[in-house]
């Protein structure tokens, strides 16, 4: 029988893989390779440092049997954390930011964990700020663990061990490039000295949100107050331990539009679903790649798998809301979908038969002064206050009649994949189109809509 003796031996020897599309695109002649630690049991190459730093505590009798792993984390640490606890019988306590996606807390309670979120913009060193929360949970729970990913020797030194041997086996010796993104500075750190360890040529670069300090930091060993972003488990906006700036050669800011799009295009041009952090390692790839030759050899990390991100940026809603959604995937069915805070609007709308009193009353209840008329969920008219208004100053019993004496032609019909330029191209010429789906009518699109897509 081939097998393997449990989940925690699958970690690491994670494969690399040929960016090809996107490479030739942007007229690239490098070589750049994909490090795909997405493929690590815990979907992220944070199951490299989860198992160094438990099997550190129990050599040197720190954690104890039945003990309690105690983590402040962005959700991959906590998930490598959580997999060595599941084998092993540790108890876990993570806590976590409110900028952690739904998926990662899941995921972490689905493994066993206990959650405990702390407010997003608490200062480092408040009562709040989730590493003073983890600190002082760890020192209040008897036989507990708190490893400080930040400043843990084991984080830097499993990628020592692993992670750079791997590359630099992988590519035969010949990488030139290493890119990997500054969060704990563990991957960056460990990986880039092994590297030059074994050819002091080999360029380290660090992809960094801007917001986060570390470029000026190395730059100028200045601290700037750093500025909030919204690519998770990268940067920092003070110094730690296990980043080594030294060891990199270059720190290149990417924006997070530019992380959430690279990161997107990997999956849609390349197969390679991941990460938002591995999408601003993938830009400053490309950033680095486009001045080399073809000899040049850029091998980027992978950090996690775009599952751990479904209702972020990998979801078109969230993207729009962000204001972070390029015009052209913009289509009518999302601004329906997402119309009134995220809430799918109800369609308001009369019958030809309904009569122009009940329309009015329609119109003042919804606060709205143009309705479609449908018949069968298909367009047949549209009523305008203000033309309504007009005929009944001259005609009062009109109010008893039937919406079909008064209504005017149809609003434009459009297809839900409708993009946004046709339908700024159509409401120049009416106030209102509606949206088709299958045949049938399910929204309207207001001049008014398309102005708040683009405060």
């Amino acid at each position: 029988m081939k097998y393997y003796k449990d989940i925690l031996a699958l970690i690491g020897k994670t494969p690399l893989v040929r960016v090809n599309n996107i490479t030739k695109q942007h007229k690239i002649k490098a070589q750049v390779y994909a490090k795909m630690e997405s493929l690590n049991p815990g979907y992220s190459v944070k199951d490299r440092i989860g198992v160094s730093m438990i099997d550190w505590a129990e050599r040197e009798g720190v954690l104890k049997k039945g003990g309690t792993i105690i983590e402040a984390t962005s959700g991959n640490t906590g998930i490598g954390l959580a997999l060595v606890a599941a084998v092993r019988g540790y108890k876990c306590i993570f806590v976590l930011t409110e900028k952690a996606s739904t998926e990662k807390v899941r995921y972490l309670k689905g493994l066993g964990a206990d959650i405990v979120v702390c407010p997003a913009a608490a200062k480092p060193g408040t009562p709040d700020h989730y590493v003073a929360t983890a600190k002082r949970i760890s020192e209040e729970t008897p036989n507990s663990f708190y490893p400080d990913q930040y400043n843990h020797p084991e984080n830097p030194a499993a990628h020592y061990r692993t992670t750079g041997p791997e590359i630099w086996e992988d590519t035969e010796g010949k990488i030139t490039h290493f890119v990997a993104s500054i969060g704990t500075g563990g991957t960056i750190s460990g990986t880039g000295r092994y590297l030059k360890e074994m050819n002091p040529a080999i360029k380290v670069i660090g992809a960094d949100p801007y917001g986060s300090i570390f470029k000026t930091y190395k730059e100028s060993g200045f601290i700037p107050e750093a500025t909030p972003y919204l690519v998770e488990g990268i940067g920092q906006n003070l110094p730690v331990g296990n980043a080594d700036l030294n060891t990199i050669d270059e720190i290149i800011n990417i924006t997070d539009r530019e992380s959430f799009d690279m990161a997107r295009q990997l999956g849609r041009r390349e197969g390679i679903f991941c990460g938002g952090s591995a999408g601003t390692i993938f830009a400053g790839a490309l950033k680095v790649a486009k001045d080399l030759d073809e000899n040049a050899i850029v091998v980027f990390i992978v950090c996690d798998t775009g599952e751990h991100y479904l209702s972020k940026f990998h979801s078109d809603e969230w993207m729009k809301e962000k204001l972070l959604l390029e015009p052209q995937r913009i289509s009518a069915g999302l601004i329906i979908e997402t119309k009134n805070s995220g809430a799918p609007g109800q369609l308001i709308f009369v019958g030809p038969t309904d009569t122009i009193g009940a329309a009015l009353e329609k119109m003042t209840e919804s606060g709205v002064t143009q309705l479609p008329v449908l018949d069968d969920h298909h367009s047949v008219g549209s009523l305008k206050e203000s033309r309504v208004l007009t005929k009944l100053l001259q005609n009062r019993d009109l109010l008893e009649s039937p919406v079909s004496e008064v209504m005017d032609e149809s609003f434009p019909v459009l297809d839900s994949e409708t993009n946004l330029a046709e339908i700024k191209k159509k409401l120049q010429k009416a106030p209102a189109v509606l949206i088709e789906d299958f045949k049938r009518i399910t929204g309207i699109i207001t001049r008014s809509d398309v102005l708040e897509l683009q405060k």
